[in-house]
């Protein structure tokens, strides 16, 4: 009797894995299944600069992508607390080679292009010291550098070196308290 109940058992389970697998199959094929498009898509964050085309239109600079902890900003009058790049290019709001950034948090990175810099400020004023900074620039001949910016004053790169370097492309920033 045992083997009688053991064949049954086996067959039992044989008989449900083929009606689970035709059902299945009649699901997806009649669509009534859930399929990968019916699911959300993975929240997996891409660092890719939010409103890039925007900031491209009005700035005239191309923001890549970052952590959100560096962001672009208006320049304030005094250029007091934000990190200030002057370009010999038309970049910036007003086309004057000027576009700003703030530091919204201890550490930051921003990958972007602004080409033709010469000048880099940090962020800090006189009473408050301004972030760590590192600025990684390229030339049209493709040497990359990577150069401290002075927290609290100015930093001159590429043209804007004595004696004046090659041009260069602002392609990175990192802050760091």
């Amino acid at each position: 009797m045992r083997p009688l109940y053991r064949t049954s058992i086996v067959i039992g389970a044989v008989v449900a894995a083929t009606a689970i697998t035709a059902t299945a199959a009649a699901l997806a094929a009649s669509g009534t299944g859930s399929s990968t498009a019916d699911e959300q898509p993975a929240l997996v964050e891409d660092y890719t600069y939010p409103g890039a085309d925007q900031v491209l239109a009005t700035y005239h600079v191309q923001l890549i992508s970052g952590d959100g902890h560096i962001v672009i900003t208006d320049c304030p009058p005094n250029v007091a607390g934000v990190i200030a790049v002057q370009s010999s290019n038309r970049v910036g709001r007003q086309n004057d080679g000027l576009v700003c950034f703030r530091v919204t948090g201890a550490t930051g990175h921003l990958t972007m292009k602004i080409p033709e810099v010469y000048s880099i400020r940090g962020d800090g004023v006189t009473q408050t010291p301004g972030h760590k900074l590192k600025a990684e620039l390229t030339t049209d001949a493709g040497q990359h550098s990577t150069v401290d910016v002075n927290p609290n004053g100015t930093t001159q790169v590429g043209i804007g070196t004595n004696p004046p370097g090659a041009a260069t492309t602002l392609l990175q920033l990192d802050t760091s308290s």
